[in-house]
């Protein structure tokens, strides 16, 4: 069954509530790649609470007009203003008052959301209209999705997506540099409005499929996990769009072939696990390259420290650099100097003195900063330069046992 779901073989209603999720999160990992980049990601919270009141709004507007107040367009469409609202009174309370940007999503938040739930609670008693399934824009629920909602979210996620790819240049640009988007005549408060519509129309457009409380996620956690793989701005954007459609692709596949299935929350889950074998597999900043980093560290000390003593025909007490020396064949069980031993010692030793005139002659100032005591000389000066240090060596400085 999950199969066929993965393969699109569920019928025409999940195909499109499956490629719909998978657009909506690349959509969200473009947009929330230029939140995360600009340290904004909280923002996105406040928004996606505050559609909350504008749903419930629209849904009794509907019914009073003497429709059923069923309407996705119509729901959405009041959730997107709201979410506007909530957007504009963060933008003015973290601007206008001495409140800062945390403390402002904060009040947004909690007040728009609570407004949110009255007017849903005031929906239950309500005795006209047909109130059976508000309940899924908190959590997301694909079950009972119409075909005509379908191919609304898929044409909405879809033209979200090319409104992110026309403005990326602009919104990275601020994003990754503010002060050079203002030197160069660019409005940054603009792009910062556009980055923002941006932000709602993803939170508005995934309201249905992953819901109000975890579109958040879908915004946050594709660029966290596409960070751990990349240094470079572009490369990030493309990543956070990947694995933002995988998730939105996979979690609404699994949602659509497992029966009473949440959507959204299978959504977020299999974005939480990409972030996880991220975080312990990305070369670079994942935890397990970390851990070899750290260690081939530690040895390179640990065997320089050695040589050096050998050099200087002090004893080695360290267990760790015996067991690497001998493995490297630079002593031999008893502790003496091999002969490779004898040459990296003198080496390491005439390093070491080589570095000592260099950081002590402001000439050679920009090449002192790479000294860290395992950087080795003539990877950072030319071999005339190395000729000149070594002719400024008072005396030989190997001294070998």
């Amino acid at each position: 069954m999950i199969w066929e779901a993965l393969f699109l073989g569920l019928g025409y209603n999940a195909t499109l509530v499956t490629l719909g999720a998978c657009i909506l999160g690349i959509a969200g990992g473009f947009g929330g790649s230029f939140l995360f980049l600009r340290k904004r990601a909280l923002v996105s919270d406040a928004v996606s609470h505050a559609t909350l009141p504008g749903v419930g709004l629209a849904f009794v507007l509907m019914v009073g007009l003497g429709g059923d107040g069923r309407n996705l367009i119509g729901l959405l469409a009041g959730g997107a203003v709201t979410a506007a609202i909530g957007l504009l009174c963060v933008n003015w309370l973290s601007t206008r008052t001495r409140l800062a940007e945390d403390a402002a999503i904060g009040a947004v938040l909690s007040v728009f959301f609570g407004f949110g739930v009255v007017v849903l609670t005031y929906i239950q008693t309500m005795s006209s209209g047909q109130q059976a399934g508000l309940e899924g824009f908190l959590l997301g629920s694909t079950a009972g999705m119409l075909q005509s909602d379908a191919l609304v979210l898929v044409f909405a996620a879809a033209l979200t997506l090319g409104l992110v790819l026309i403005l990326r240049r602009p919104l990275t640009l601020v994003a990754f540099d503010p002060d050079f988007a203002l030197a160069t005549g660019r409005n940054v408060n603009r792009i910062d409005l556009a980055m923002m519509g941006i932000v709602l129309a993803v939170t508005v457009v995934g309201l249905k499929i992953v819901g109000l409380i975890l579109i958040v996620a879908l915004l946050i956690i594709p660029p966290v996990t596409a960070r751990f793989w990349t240094d470079r701005v572009d490369r990030l954007l493309l990543g956070a769009g990947v694995f933002g459609g995988v998730s939105g692709y996979v979690g609404a596949a699994i949602s659509a072939a497992v029966p009473d299935m949440p959507t959204g929350p299978i959504i977020v889950l299999v974005s939480f696990a990409l972030f996880l074998v991220s975080l312990l597999c990305a070369p670079g900043r994942g935890v397990v390259s970390s851990v070899v980093q750290h260690r081939q560290y530690q040895r390179r000390v640990h065997l320089r420290q050695g040589l050096l003593a050998l050099a200087q025909g002090q004893p080695i007490y360290e267990r760790l650099t015996q067991r690497l020396m001998e493995q490297r064949g630079l002593i031999r069980g008893d502790g003496v100097a091999t002969q490779a031993g004898r040459a990296h010692a003198a080496k390491a030793l005439l390093d070491e003195a080589r570095w000592h005139v260099v950081r002590s002659d402001q000439t050679y100032a920009a090449a002192a900063l790479h000294y860290d005591g395992l950087t080795e000389m003539n990877s950072v000066l030319t071999p005339d330069q190395i000729r000149e240090i070594d002719a400024r060596l008072p005396a030989p400085q190997v001294m070998l046992p």
